[in-house]
């Protein structure tokens, strides 16, 4: 499947300069999808000097020019959104049905961002000087590295892409060694939408050798990372020694809070869509779950109820709910993290083991548990899986307290039906963005990002095209 493609260089696709490859399993059957093209140091070179020179052709293209082609790439996604979806089902594992809606959402960032490149708005200032003006316009900041992750492969490279496109930045993205198939798709839809030679290139194989070789080169200046905290940490510490604009997206463990006076009918059904998202493999997948003690046990058996019904299988199954886990590491690690949880004293509701039937696959049962206390490993370390921790709580000032104490902030989830306890926890929740009565935070048209060690700078919106421009401000007299 992989053999039309390559690493895409210079306006076209081509094989590594070794010719080498790397396999890539699909997760539903452990089979193998085909071979990609791993790419050399030679290619990563070759792949830095075409975006050099595609970066002087694009800062030049006008705005409206260049809107142009990025609502193109958006026609053209939504034109292939089988083809796309199919991809991701087959390397990610996540339902069809699913994949088509990451599609349409990645479709809207490329829109989104269509819009932006024609509103990117300088400033004139009122000169203190009769005889001099001040002028602060914005300029492309250059070559970008986009370090995408495997979870979602297609919007996660949309918002990089399509923003440094917006603001006349040539790119170099970097997809998983999981899902190459489904970024190269997209790469290709660049290509035929008419985005100019050497304005955007990608490069598959081994992710950090890669990340290293472009990070180390004066021509990137900016790199869009999305990963893990620590991974973030070890980019942030290279791109130190080139003095790098750096936006980091990075792990999350977000808390999801139930008061009360909430409709539990509704809070399940968030609960439901929020969490087992591609089976919990998601960086704003809910993590926490703290439901107020009235409604606890409400709350637990209509969860647990509907959690049931919910089938797991082969994503190429219209029917089908619940994918498998992505890779054997990650089933691995979310079977250990079970483990772990069930011997520091949690009791298992549902689930704790590979369902059965399954002779292939990386399928793991959707797991609840109750008599969790804050201490445990699964309220420190992200599950990254359908692992569903559930605690009970007294008070706002109590539960605000308990969720805010955690090193990484992405999201947070809240349901009440009272106007004054849901603006009081969104402003006081510790975390880049809150979703208060709707399972939806990741939009085209909002900022979305974290703090705290959940890393800085937002994707989304109309401030994320800011990271990809310099500042210049021009004092200038007017009497020659």
């Amino acid at each position: 499947m992989y053999e039309k493609f390559g690493q895409f260089i210079d306006g076209k696709w081509q094989q590594s300069s070794d010719n080498s490859t790397y396999e890539v399993i699909n997760p539903a059957n452990e089979e193998i999808i085909g071979h990609a093209s791993k790419a050399t140091p030679v290619d990563v070179d070759k792949a830095l000097k075409s975006a050099a020179k595609g970066l002087e052709v694009w800062k030049q293209t006008p705005p409206w020019q260049r809107s142009y082609i990025i609502r193109k790439i958006a026609d053209k996604m939504r034109e292939k959104q089988d083809v796309l979806a199919k991809w991701m089902t087959l390397e990610v594992g996540k339902p069809f049905a699913e994949a088509k809606g990451e599609v349409g959402g990645a479709a809207d960032i490329f829109e989104w961002n269509a819009e932006e490149t024609k509103r990117i708005y300088g400033q004139t200032v009122e000169s203190r000087f009769v005889d001099t003006r001040v002028h602060v316009y914005y300029q492309p900041i250059g070559v970008v590295a986009a370090l995408t992750p495997w979870n979602f492969p297609l919007v996660l490279s949309s918002r990089k892409i399509s923003t440094a496109l917006a603001a006349g930045c040539s790119v170099i993205v970097k997809p998983d060694v999981i899902t190459p198939g489904t970024v190269m798709e997209l790469i290709d839809i660049c290509r035929e939408c008419g985005v100019p030679t050497g304005v955007v290139n990608l490069l598959s194989g081994d992710p950090p050798s890669i990340a290293q070789q472009l990070i180390s080169s004066d021509i990137i200046k900016k790199i869009s990372v999305t990963g893990s905290t620590r991974v973030g940490k070890l980019i942030l510490k290279q791109a130190a020694d080139k003095v790098q604009r750096v936006t980091m997206e990075l792990s999350g463990h977000s808390p999801f809070i139930v008061f009360d006076d909430a409709n539990i009918e509704k809070a399940t059904d968030m609960a439901i869509s929020a969490k087992y998202r591609n089976n919990g493999q998601v960086c704003i997948s809910p993590n926490r779950f703290y439901i107020q003690e009235s409604k606890k046990d409400e709350f637990i058996n209509l969860f647990v109820k509907k959690t049931k019904k919910l089938k797991i299988g082969d994503g190429m199954d219209p029917s089908v709910q619940l994918g498998p886990l992505t890779t054997k590491k990650r089933l691995n690690e979310v079977e250990e993290l079970v483990e772990t949880t069930k011997k520091e004293g949690a009791k298992v509701l549902l689930g704790g083991k590979r369902p059965s039937g399954f002779n292939k696959g990386f399928y793991y049962e959707p797991t609840i548990f109750d008599n969790v206390k804050d201490n445990f490993t699964i309220m420190k370390v992200e599950p990254f899986g359908p692992l569903v921790p559930i605690l009970s709580f007294k008070s706002f000032d109590e539960v605000i307290e308990r969720a805010n104490n955690n090193d990484l902030g992405l999201s947070s989830y809240i349901c009440t039906n009272s106007m004054e306890q849901a603006h009081r926890a969104s402003e006081l929740m510790e975390t880049g963005t809150v979703a208060v009565n709707t399972p939806l935070v990741a939009i085209a048209e909002a900022p979305f990002g974290g703090i705290k060690q959940t890393g800085y700078g937002r994707e989304g919106g109309s401030m994320a095209i800011k990271d990809y421009l310099n500042v210049k401000y021009t004092h200038l007299g007017i009497k020659g």
